[in-house]
């Protein structure tokens, strides 16, 4: 059989759906697998989450290991967590635990960019390779009028100096997410006066600023302005300058936003219940989980939660402890309402609301973090990076739950099974929603490259 088209022609269509319409089933079984989900919620914590202190305690090695924290069971026998994630540990069943991920590096630039795009890069590169959510958006495009790659907020910045790592990278900004914090009035977190012990019961204001019409702006005027802005668009696409394609995108996914009422009204976190809200957790990540499951409800595919650096905690997950951080030892930050506790009240109740609401089936939640932290306690009484061995988990979406994949050594420490990096997460996370990681896809010079390098999906979780 023949097409009377090439592979180039399909891959820049752009939408998967446009594609398999336009060319029919055997392209499609080409390019994608046999994917279950819909819609992607990325946990995204930057900066290094503990995974003794959490996911896999160490209660039998020496206490500068273990620290002074229990251990309590779960809900899948013979698995224990540590006491800080009591309510994750009540739904263990509904997870799948990957305690063997792992990867080669220490360093919080390298790491975050590997794990944000599943590509492995060297200092020369932070910024050259797409997010996972800017491959999704490129590949599949907006829906039901929201962009296809959204962050919540959108304003971790690693430093000093800052860097913004939420990018299109190759494939061109017009991919960069749609970030409901817009920027960061102080992008740098790691720096500047922080509370001893600031509150926990913080909460963001994530409308984006494009929705605000202002009380002068009907909907007939914006109508009007959307229909005179359309005449410069053949004199803007003459243009060739990446900076104007992506201005244009950015103005395109507000003018879908600020034209669609039932779009709009995903963005209004005051009109969930109170018990709603008091499940989550008041706090910035409980608002931020609430947030992704109401965009996915309405439609949205690729949405990121991003909590990590923040101008009232710092850097989060960060927990040296040393003395310009202004932390206690980490194994009282942990118990914090905005650390560790909040975390694990916020992860449960998203799970939970998912299962409830019947959308879990068709949504990959997925929990990722630049690394571990340092099976022993440092002098100051915290944890420094550790890229060799951490905990992340995936569930939804088709994955197979309750069961814990990999194991670590008595001082979780390295895997003693099969390592799994950030190429395989990504890669996971694509098998998911059955994008084939070996199709060709164009950058913005019209090179052919891969969907993704390196990296097979998690075998144990399909």
């Amino acid at each position: 059989m023949s097409f009377m088209f090439n592979r180039r022609d399909a891959i820049r269509v752009g939408g998967v759906s446009v594609a398999a319409t336009a060319f029919g089933p055997e392209l499609e079984a080409a390019r994608f697998g046999k994917g279950k989900a819909d819609s992607v919620i990325f946990l995204w914590m930057a900066g290094g989450v503990t995974h003794i202190d959490s996911f896999d305690p160490k209660p039998d090695a020496p206490v500068e290991i273990s620290g002074t924290l229990d251990t309590i069971s779960t809900s899948l026998p013979g698995v224990q967590f540590c006491e800080t994630v009591p309510e994750m540990a009540k739904i263990a069943h509904k997870i799948s635990l990957v305690r063997s991920y792992s990867h080669d590096s220490n360093d919080h630039l390298l790491s975050q960019v590997y794990t944000l795009s599943g590509r492995k890069v060297d200092m020369t590169k932070l910024y050259s390779e797409p997010n996972i959510g800017s491959m999704i958006s490129h590949l599949k495009g907006p829906r039901n009028g929201l962009p296809g790659y959204i962050a919540i907020p959108g304003i971790t910045r690693p430093g000093p100096p800052p860097y913004n790592f939420f990018v299109g990278g190759w494939l061109g900004s017009r991919h960069r997410p749609y970030c409901l914090g817009g920027l960061p009035e102080q992008p740098d977190f790691t720096v500047g006066e922080k509370l001893d012990d600031p509150p926990s019961n913080l909460e963001d204001d994530l409308t984006p600023k494009s929705l605000a019409l202002g009380e002068d702006v009907s909907a007939g005027r914006l109508n009007r302005r959307a229909a005179l802005r359309s005449r410069y668009d053949s004199a803007l696409r003459e243009v060739e300058s990446q900076e104007v394609d992506a201005l244009e995108g950015k103005y395109q996914d507000a003018l879908r936003l600020l034209s669609n009422q039932k779009v709009r009204s995903a963005f209004e976190l005051d009109s969930e219940p109170a018990s709603i809200r008091e499940q989550y957790g008041r706090t910035k990540l409980g608002g931020r989980c609430l947030m992704a499951r109401r965009l996915v409800e309405a439609g949205a595919r690729f949405v990121m939660v991003d909590y990590g650096y923040d101008p009232d905690y710092g850097n989060i997950w960060d927990n040296h402890n040393a003395p310009s951080q202004n932390h206690p030892p980490i194994q009282q930050m942990v118990k914090r309402g905005y650390h560790l506790a909040g975390m694990d009240k916020a992860f449960a109740a998203l799970i939970n609301d998912l299962e409830e609401r019947g959308m879990l089936e068709r949504t990959m939640v997925v929990f990722l973090t630049d690394f571990g932290r340092t099976p022993k306690i440092n002098a100051n009484g915290g944890r420094d990076h550790w890229g060799a061995a951490g905990s992340i988990f995936f569930t939804g979406g088709g994955v197979k739950r309750g069961q814990v994949i990999g194991r670590t050594d008595d001082h979780a420490a390295e895997p003693l099974t099969r390592p799994y990096g950030p190429d395989a997460i990504a890669a996971t996370i694509y098998a998911g929603l059955g994008i084939n990681t070996n199709s060709t896809v164009y950058d913005i010079l019209e090179r052919p490259r891969l969907v993704l390098d390196t990296g097979e999906a998690i075998p144990e979780l399909f």
